[in-house]
């Protein structure tokens, strides 16, 4: 092997901060699943649903295991045109466009679409990706308080803006589990002629009656402007697609950079997304039978004295507080079986750090009120 020298500033300087990581107990490690899942967001069980894993196989032996190329050149399918359009289908739109992951569909949009003279206004527990998309773009970034659809409308009427006015949520965020009042943000961004951006992540699959997301379960397709939508969660697989308008789709093509420079997903994806799509459609009940395993396990942790922050859905933040208590907590649960991890800030606020869980089909209900009895016990020992 190689042997390449790092120069003696830049190492020092390395040195030194992974020493601040490691005082402020926030030092990160890589760890394989272990144990029974309750950190992972395979929500219908669909990554190793055989249906699936069939699809992808298959694929792979008509188009092999990788694209080879930027869709531009010679990295494009059929199979990834096919998938857009179920996909756009499956939400209701004119058409969506594939991309190899949520992160680089979430950069393209916000860096795309918002100029110089306009503003987007973000909520404050948005994802990394679509803060760090909102930096990447010239617009001007107002925040408004999570979930406030109040602050919202006096940010909206009171900021000057002499382009277009974006309004950017999650409709389920990742780490409390709650849901913004989408049907009034919604209303609110056509009263003030801003255009609303959705980050769809952890609802598709999981709510509407035809498991597209949240923007089916409240109503509102008509007032979003697009919406970004993983397909590596619920649907099992892999990258995200965005949902919207011939010609805005058509713009990100022809100016999103993390879709031009890169080389396309593997072909097989495509297959495999196509199967999921039809399991999510065709089988509701593994909705219902999700929402109310998440429900269970809410009101058992509320009889454990270890709740939950508020919320219905299949995400639970189970707040300890201080980062070293809350990855003793999560250590301990490891130990006695339970995949379970902790989340401290920058991922969350400084002060909150906590159990992130998420239910899934494969948890059983012994699994869940094992869990909630044991979570109580560990908290007690360890007076965290």
């Amino acid at each position: 092997m190689a042997d390449f020298t790092t120069p003696a500033r830049l190492s020092g300087r390395i040195e030194a901060r992974l020493r601040e990581i490691d005082d402020a107990g926030l030092r990160r490690t890589l760890r394989p699943p272990h144990g029974i899942d309750l950190s992972s967001n395979d929500y219908l069980g669909l990554a190793r649903d055989p249906r699936v894993c069939s699809a992808l196989a298959g694929a792979a032996m008509i188009e092999g295991t990788g694209s080879t190329g930027s869709r531009l050149l010679r990295g494009d399918r059929h199979c990834f045109a096919a998938v857009e359009l179920a996909f756009a289908q499956f939400k209701k739109t004119a058409s969506s466009l594939y991309f190899s992951t949520g992160w680089a569909a979430n950069l393209s949009v916000l860096s795309v679409y918002a100029e110089a003279d306009d503003v987007i206004f973000s909520d404050e527990k948005n994802h990394a990706s679509l803060i760090d998309g909102m930096r990447l773009s010239r617009a001007r970034r107002v925040v408004y308080r999570h979930a406030d659809v109040d602050h919202l409308r006096e940010l909206l009427s009171s900021e000057r803006c002499k382009g277009q006015k974006f309004v950017v949520t999650e409709s389920l965020f990742s780490m409390d589990g709650d849901a913004p009042d989408l049907e009034a943000i919604a209303a609110l961004c056509r009263e003030e002629d801003a255009a609303l951006i959705v980050d769809e992540a952890h609802a598709v699959g999981v709510y509407g009656a035809r498991g597209s997301g949240m923007i089916e379960e409240c109503g509102v397709e008509s007032g979003v402007f697009l919406s970004v939508n993983t397909a590596g969660k619920a649907l099992g697989v892999a990258g995200a697609f965005v949902a919207g308008d011939v010609h805005a789709i058509d713009y990100l093509v022809q100016r999103a950079r993390p879709f031009i420079f890169s080389t396309a997903p593997p072909p097989p994806v495509a297959a495999a997304i196509d199967e999921a799509l039809r399991i999510v459609e065709g089988e509701p009940a593994r909705r219902a039978t999700l929402r109310a395993k998440a429900l269970r396990l809410r009101a058992l942790l509320d009889e454990h004295a270890t709740p939950a922050l508020p919320g219905t859905s299949q995400i639970l933040g189970i707040v300890i507080g201080e980062n070293e208590a809350t990855m003793r907590v999560a250590e301990e649960l490891q130990r006695r079986g339970f995949d379970v991890r902790g989340v401290r800030p920058p991922t969350v606020p400084p002060g909150t750090s906590r159990l992130r869980v998420s239910v899934n089909l494969a948890v059983s209900d012994a699994d869940l009120e094992r869990f909630a009895s044991e979570l109580g016990s560990v908290r007690r020992e360890l007076n965290a």
